[in-house]
């Protein structure tokens, strides 16, 4: 309670990430309630980094620049879509292990949603486009335009959708494994 004896309400912070390796797009909303409001979004660019190794390095890093400058309560992350490339799939793969190991050396717990997944709680349509995501996330959070590069509206989408469903069954909330389920979800568990 606070001075006026209403119930205070916490705030949380939502690290968004849509991993890439040409392109990585990150995104922070402020949580107060089922009230939330943009607190930063950009991109990592990457493309400029000679080989793959370099890349992972600089997501690394840069990922661990943004946790310990915002201090997320959450890192939540787009998870690699299943193409006909599997060489590509693989270092996208690579790019995301590297950002949630970035989240784990901070010990903040990771969650990670499928790209349809994201689309579903934010727009309404798994099968949405970028653009018509870009488009639910300028008004969702009071954007006065939509950035050069989606990657960046995508991040913030992981961030909202991982917001929209906190709270509910995960299977990687504290870590994964059957101690962090039952810590997760001990309404589940008799």
């Amino acid at each position: 309670m606070d001075k006026e004896g209403k119930k205070s309400v916490k705030e949380k912070i939502i690290l968004g990430i849509d991993p890439g390796t040409n392109v990585m797009g990150y995104g922070l909303i402020m949580v107060k309630g089922n009230a939330y409001e943009v607190m930063q979004f950009g991109v990592i660019h990457l493309k400029k980094y000679a080989g793959h190794e370099l890349k992972l390095k600089k997501i690394f890093e840069r990922v661990t620049q943004i946790i310990d400058e915002y201090h997320p309560d959450s890192v939540a992350l787009e998870a690699p879509f299943y193409g006909e490339n599997i060489q590509s799939m693989l270092k996208l793969g690579r790019a995301q292990g590297v950002a949630m190991a970035a989240a784990l050396s901070r010990e903040i717990p990771i969650s990670e949603y499928s790209p349809k997944k994201v689309k579903q709680s934010v727009t309404g349509n798994g099968n949405a486009s970028k653009e018509q995501v870009a488009d639910m996330i300028k008004t969702l959070l009071s954007l006065k335009e939509i950035p050069k590069l989606l990657d960046a509206t995508d991040a913030l989408a992981v961030a909202i959708c991982h917001h929209f469903h906190s709270g509910r069954l995960q299977t990687r909330g504290s870590g994964g494994g059957w101690k962090a389920f039952i810590t997760d979800n001990p309404n589940r568990v008799k």
